[in-house]
């Protein structure tokens, strides 16, 4: 199927008699015929829900609908896509550990990696595109765990050079991570390009309407985690399930199985069943969606390059850009995202925030109303100078999530609040 009936068809199949819309099971707990049947169940030897905090039928549901629109063997939903992030790098990292990551990644992100995964003795290396592939390499050794990247960077706009990455981790014998959120599979499916694990912040994007935080893990299953004896954690026994070997036992499946049976068993990062069932109903616009807001982003970001006040505009499929040739190489659209700065600066970026109408000022981003921020005294305050300049983020610079509006009520309200600034 193409990727615009997958979001509709993917992941529930009702029987003869059943709802044909997928239900909400709202339960912690599960009946089973026998005890031998709950104990199987525990050693991993038969297929079926636990408890909640595992697993769910509803959200199998749509874990199995977000792996098919991306092309994976398995995914893992969670409560938020700072969870799925701190248990995709933990689920094969461990302290002593390292992993290199893009540092034009979404603020929140980084003070993830660099403070808390710090704390728990796990090391990020930042590094940036126009680093030469040998000084990227430098940064490996033997404790290098993983690659990092984002599709597109949050709030940067830098494309993720998807291939050139991949083969760098390869390698250096490390999957490389992408987290998808601004593409979503309907613009980029990054493992077609190379990469082995995709994450999202499913509060973004896919469920699109601002209502419900969750994020994914989205496993290839197409890296050799038994090559170079990196990972034991999947290659030997797991004394917590009997001797499990996950790479012996549930093979291309062994990370996103060990990510869900040890990680969300331990840890309860569960997304509640009910905000999987609402995500579900965005994802199912989601190609419709995707196509509006590429349209209505690009012909913004064409209005404000040509503006005398508008010093700089970032947008990948904007023709002249920095990343016009890599958006065009990896991307169907670039999403509805624009960065852009004023010439007078962070007080005029203040003023033209305030004065908008239509767009509100909100802490979020990628839902189908506009909405605007300041990165740099909001969701990247706590970043230093420095890694702020790394991660793209000038003091004047706007993000502008650009909604599926009728473009020329955007434009317009664009207009009257940059004649204000």
């Amino acid at each position: 199927m193409h990727i615009e009936t997958k979001c509709i068809q993917s992941g529930y199949e009702p029987k003869s008699g059943e709802p044909r819309v997928l239900p909400i099971y709202q339960s912690t707990t599960y009946k089973y015929d026998s005890s031998e049947d709950l104990g199987a169940l525990f050693d991993l030897k038969l297929d079926g829900h636990m408890y909640t905090r595992i697993s769910n039928p509803t959200v199998a549901a749509v874990e199995a609908k977000l792996s098919d629109l991306e092309g994976g063997v398995g995914a893992l939903c969670t409560s938020s896509g700072q969870a799925a992030n701190f248990i995709a790098l933990t689920n094969i990292a461990k302290a002593g550990d390292n992993f290199v990551s893009l540092a034009s990644i979404y603020g929140g992100t980084v003070n993830l990696f660099a403070v808390t995964m710090k704390k728990l003795g796990i090391e990020v290396r930042f590094v940036t595109p126009d680093m030469s592939d040998e000084e990227i390499e430098a940064r490996f050794d033997d404790r290098t765990r993983a690659l990092f990247g984002e599709t597109i960077a949050n709030p940067a706009l830098t494309v993720l050079d998807i291939e050139r990455f991949a083969g760098l981790a390869h390698r250096k014998g490390v999957p490389l991570m992408v987290d998808n959120t601004f593409a979503t599979p309907v613009l980029c499916r990054p493992f077609e390009f190379g990469a082995d694990i995709v994450i999202h912040s499913t509060t973004k994007y896919l469920d699109g309407h601002a209502q419900t935080v969750g994020g994914v893990i989205i496993d290839s299953g197409n890296f050799d985690w038994e090559k170079g004896g990196k990972y034991p954690e999947l290659t030997t026994p797991d004394d917590s399930y009997h001797g499990v070997v996950y790479t012996r036992d549930f093979g291309k499946a062994a990370y996103i199985t060990k990510a869900r049976v040890q990680m969300m068993r331990d840890l309860g990062m569960t997304p509640a069943p009910m905000n999987a069932y609402i995500m579900n109903l965005g994802t199912e616009t989601l190609a419709l969606r995707m196509e509006r807001h590429s349209e209505n982003a690009l012909k913004v970001a064409q209005m404000l390059k040509n503006h005398p006040k508008v010093s700089f505009v970032s947008y990948p499929m904007l023709e002249g850009d920095s990343e016009y040739a890599l958006a065009k190489k990896y991307l169907k659209g670039a999403s509805g995202v624009i960065a852009f700065g004023l010439k007078d600066g962070r007080a005029a970026a203040t003023k033209f925030m305030d004065s908008l109408k239509l767009a509100k000022i909100v802490v979020h981003v990628a839902d189908a109303r506009t909405c605007v921020l300041h990165p740099a005294s909001t969701t990247h305050r706590q970043l230093t100078d420095e890694q702020l300049r790394d991660a793209g983020v000038l003091p004047e610079l706007v993000r502008l999530s650009v909604g599926i509006e009728n473009v020329e009520d955007i434009i317009d309200d664009v207009a009257q609040a940059l004649a204000n600034a």
